[in-house]
């Protein structure tokens, strides 16, 4: 028998071939160009500049400025202040978000629209009514002075200043974690003889850590870098109430843009080193739950 050539028609459109990986979205490949391109230009290739300045002084001169007291002192402050401010704002705002999703009250509404206030109020208006507020002749303050705690022009203040810029991020994020909860995990819990709290730690916190993590992680690098709302209640006093910002605008204004830029990489490498952390936490224990 004489073997008559075969022909191979393409696959009707459509229809997947097999050994071809389809992309789920159109248009993959242009759509990430644009995002690189993007993150390249806002922030790769500035902090790419920072880094670059930072190398041409030296590890030597480098390291001298970073153990400077007073460049020392303020990173103390930026960094213990935000931290202290997260952590709060990690409690409190998980506990607002548990009230305003779990509890219906008058003037709910009310309440969970001015959790977005900080976002909208300028931050140096913020900072002078927190000054106004918890100066020593404030409405608050002078109570605060009469019991022998001072709050403006100190850590404190500072720390206050970023509560309250920062809350916003820890409910935003753990407040629709919350509305989409399996309450019937909850009812089962409670039909097996658990307590409140006991089913508050075991079933509620557990699926929540990670969004309570992140919106920690959100008020913590916000606080680090802010400037506007802090300057006014910091007082600005070398060593013990001058921020890290603060200090580089200093810098700035007297010309020495070596300490300026080396300031800058330090509280670079201190945030991303803390905020990796922050985020290999959350991923962990976004899996085990996972896995769970």
């Amino acid at each position: 028998m004489s073997s008559l050539p075969r022909t191979f028609a393409p696959p009707p459109r459509g229809v997947p071939v097999p050994g071809r990986r389809r992309r789920v979205l159109p248009g993959f490949g242009l759509s990430l160009g644009y995002t690189l391109t993007w993150l390249g230009l806002i922030v790769l290739i500035p902090l790419a500049g920072v880094f670059v300045h930072a190398a041409g002084l030296g590890w030597g001169e480098l390291w001298r400025i970073w153990t400077e007291p007073r460049v020392l002192a303020a990173l103390k402050v930026s960094f213990g202040t935000a931290l202290a401010a997260a952590a709060f704002n990690a409690a409190m705002g998980t506990l607002v978000a548990w009230v305003l999703v779990r509890y219906r009250f008058p003037g709910r509404r009310l309440f969970d629209a001015m959790i977005d206030l900080p976002f909208a109020l300028p931050t140096a208006v913020a900072g002078i009514a927190l000054t106004a507020l918890y100066g020593p002749n404030g409405w608050l303050g002078r109570w605060f002075e009469a019991a022998g705690i001072q709050v403006a022009y100190t850590p404190l203040g500072i720390t206050v200043a970023l509560v309250f810029i920062g809350l916003p991020f820890v409910v935003r994020v753990v407040q629709p974690v919350l509305a989409e909860s399996e309450r019937e995990l909850e009812e089962a819990a409670a039909t097996l003889g658990a307590g409140r709290w006991h089913t508050v730690w075991k079933v509620v916190l557990p699926a929540v850590w990670p969004a309570v993590l992140a919106g920690f992680a959100l008020a913590f690098a916000r606080g680090v870098g802010e400037y506007g709302s802090v300057i006014f209640i910091a007082g600005n006093i070398p060593q013990v109430s001058e921020i890290a910002p603060l200090l580089i605008t200093i810098k700035l204004e007297e010309f020495d843009y070596a300490g300026a830029t080396a300031i800058a990489v330090a509280m670079l490498l201190l945030s991303f080193a803390l905020l990796l952390v922050i985020n290999t936490l959350q991923a962990r224990l976004a899996g085990g739950r996972g896995r769970r």
